[in-house]
Parts: C-alpha cells; structure tokens; sequence
C-alpha cells in the first residue's frame, strides 16, 4: 500500500521527481541542490524514502515514478475524506462549498465528471 503522508519539502521533492521523470538520481541531486538547497546525501535519503512509500522507484539510477500525480493526489484526497468525513464525498462536498463559493463554470465541470461517472 502507498503511504501518501508527505510533508511540504517531501511534497515539493516529489514534484520535481514528477516534472522531470525519468531523471537520473545524479540530476535529481543537482535539482534539489537548485531548488531545496540541499546536499546530494539529503536528496539520496529522501529519494530513499519515498521509494520505500512506494511513490517512486530508482532502478540503476534512473527514478521514476510507480503512481502519476493525479493517482497520488486523488488517493491523498480519498484518504482525507475518510479521515475527516467518514468517507462522505457529499459530506465533504457541502463543507468545502460553505467556505468557497463555486463559479458556475466549476460547477458544470462537477455535474460534467458525475455524469460521466454514472455513465462508465
């Protein structure tokens, strides 16, 4: 199973891996020196890490990833409406709905998805 619990760094490292995969861990290391400034053995253990939540694989130094942005992202969310809102979409739904109005063109992409849903 995936552990999707990343912290920000963790989240900000992972989508460079997204962004540039697949990206030889030596890259990787550069990026990270650029963007977190970070020391290669930093970039290798959080590398490391993340390979052993199964996001990511470095296979003869190449990384890439096991699951898409989309997929992690999507899990993550599920997981957060099971945690805070028993698993209600509906629940969770109306709660983000009272703090943010949605435009009318979010609100045809949502009926769009429902549709589609029922329909496949």
């Amino acid at each position: 199973m995936i552990d999707t619990n990343l912290g920000v760094v963790e989240s900000h490292f992972a989508d460079l891996i997204w962004q540039n995969e697949p990206i030889h861990s030596r890259e990787l290391a550069k990026l990270c020196a650029k963007d977190l400034n970070w020391k290669r053995p930093t970039a290798y253990n959080v590398l490391r890490k993340l390979c052993e939540k199964g996001i990511f694989q470095n296979e003869g130094g190449v990384v890439s990833s096991l699951v898409s942005r989309q997929e992690f992202y999507g899990m993550r969310g599920a997981h957060f409406v099971e945690e805070a809102f028993d698993g209600s979409l509906p629940a969770f739904v109306a709660a983000f709905t009272a703090r943010k109005k949605l435009s009318d063109a979010e609100i045809q992409e949502l009926t769009d998805i429902i549709h589609n849903r029922r329909e496949g």
